[in-house]
């Protein structure tokens, strides 16, 4: 998991930061996304930021990424969108970019 938050913080240009992971089951995964989302359903990644600095170099106390195991094929990949989202990535609004470099960072991974 170290490699692909220090893989998803290099891409993102975060040159020094803190990330916390944590691995949960649907339950506490589910009961977040309701706390906080307001969604009740379990999910596979989540990502709280703490700092809310969007785009900048650092070094940041960026935040923290959950991820359940159960709802996700793919830990590695889910730590990167997590991190990506801490670092100020949003899907849902940038027409791609992130989940392109989610894909990029993934594949360079997958290579090492």
């Amino acid at each position: 998991m170290r490699a692909s938050a220090e893989a998803a913080l290099h891409a993102a240009g975060v040159a020094e930061g803190h990330v916390a992971v944590q691995l949960v089951g649907p339950e506490e995964i589910r009961r977040l996304n309701r706390e906080h989302r307001g969604i009740d359903r379990a999910t596979d990644v989540l990502s709280f930021p703490v700092d809310g600095s969007g785009f900048a170099p650092g070094p940041r106390e960026l935040g923290d990424v959950v991820i359940c195991p159960e709802h996700t094929d793919d830990v590695p990949e889910a730590v990167v969108h997590g991190v990506l989202h801490l670092c100020g990535y949003d899907h849902e609004a940038d027409a791609g970019e992130m989940l392109a470099l989610q894909d990029r960072v993934v594949g360079e991974l997958g290579a090492a």
